[in-house]
């Protein structure tokens, strides 16, 4: 089969710039790369890079390219070029293929750092903040309404004593890795189909500090932090509510090289309460008002946080009537302000009645109408 042109390979025109071509190529690259391609005909897409690397190493150089716009792929058999058909796919690395493109940077592009050894190099950590940390914290009703004060044992990284954090024995100090002299990684060569790849991965030796420790601290075994158990204290706000975080900074685990401590969350869980539910800063209960009171109006004891509140209800209250009590409800964390308590109405009907109860009832029934012995149909229920 004919060679396709390689200014078609690419998608690009014969007068393109050389910047143009190096851009068309990255994209190809990009697309059909073995370790990038993600569609269904590998090989396919496998002959495609090759077709692509092959045109770019032509078009990008400048005395192939003027023989190639002079003979077409005849410049082959000219003394241009070597191996399969005039690509050379030795040494198949940024530098290898005899021009300047560097896969690392390709790949790198395409998702955001290292991939497969590509990507470029590890930076060296510097200074690191800690981890943070999360304690659950269990309240009663009460004390998440009206605040507290909590004692809790964390344990935690902390700086160890003896190394002060740099994980290196007293009277030594880190030194450059021997390894990968300080880079933080190593070059690795792999031969494949497609020729050599020179990728790149982690040095194990430092994990890709550059540095390491030859002499680690006794104590913390080169990690320059230990696990230790604190008692800290907690002043929970009042009116927190269920699943709300205190946020209390520097009290999670220590950074490293010297970065400041991670934070500490205490996530609240707050109990039910067997007679109010909480909404916002508002609070919510039943009442029970007895018969006659709902009846004839008069005070009533309602539950409150801080004790009975004497209400005075209206006479003829229904059941499932509702009334509001300013400033009864849940302090606001933000400011001065509380919510509102709201109760709703349930009648207490008597269970257990005496003769001359049930006698003054029934008089009490004639009096306003009512045959209590009669059973109204549907029809004549108001």
């Amino acid at each position: 089969m004919s060679k396709r042109d390689y200014y078609e390979v690419l998608g690009v025109s014969k007068d393109a710039t050389p910047e143009e071509i190096k851009k068309a190529y990255r994209k190809k690259a990009k697309e059909f790369h073995p370790d990038a391609y993600t569609g269904d005909d590998k090989k396919a897409a496998e002959e495609k890079f090759k077709e692509a690397s092959e045109a770019y190493s032509v078009l990008s150089d400048q005395n192939k390219k003027a023989q190639y716009d002079r003979f077409g792929h005849g410049f082959e058999n000219a003394g241009f070029g070597s191996g399969q058909g005039g690509f050379d796919f030795s040494g198949f690395s940024s530098s290898g293929m005899g021009f300047d493109i560097d896969l690392d940077d390709i790949l790198g592009s395409v998702f955001g750092g290292s991939f497969g050894g590509f990507g470029g190099a590890r930076k060296r950590k510097g200074p690191t903040k800690g981890a943070d940390l999360r304690y659950n914290m269990r309240l009663t009703f009460e004390e998440a309404v009206f605040g507290c004060t909590k004692e809790i044992n964390i344990t935690r990284n902390e700086s160890c004593p003896d190394c002060h954090g740099s994980g290196a024995k007293k009277g030594t100090s880190e030194v450059t890795c021997p390894d990968c002299h300080g880079t933080g990684r190593i070059q690795v060569t792999q031969n494949t189909i497609m020729g050599s790849f020179a990728t790149v991965k982690t040095c194990e030796k430092c994990g890709g500090e550059g540095k390491y420790n030859p002499n680690p601290c006794d104590t913390c075994a080169g990690h320059g932090t230990v696990r230790k158990t604190r008692k800290i204290e907690i002043n929970i706000p009042k009116g927190i509510d269920n699943g709300q975080a205190i946020s209390l900074t520097g009290e999670g685990d220590a950074g490293r090289k010297g970065g400041p401590h991670g934070d500490l969350f205490v996530v609240v869980t707050v109990m039910p309460h067997k007679l109010f539910k909480r909404k916002g800063n508002d609070i919510y209960l039943d009442v029970d008002v007895p018969f006659v009171k709902a009846t004839l109006g008069g005070k009533i004891k309602v539950p409150t946080l801080e004790g009975d509140y004497e209400f005075n209800i209206p006479e003829a209250t229904q059941p499932g009537s509702t009334f509001r009590i300013k400033n009864k409800g849940i302090p606001n964390m933000r400011n001065s302000s509380r919510g509102d308590l709201e109760f709703t109405v349930n009648i207490e009907v008597p269970k257990k009645l005496n003769d001359k109860q049930k006698e003054a009832l029934k008089q009490f029934a004639d009096l306003i109408g009512e045959d209590v012995n009669k059973k109204k149909g549907f029809w004549e229920k108001k």
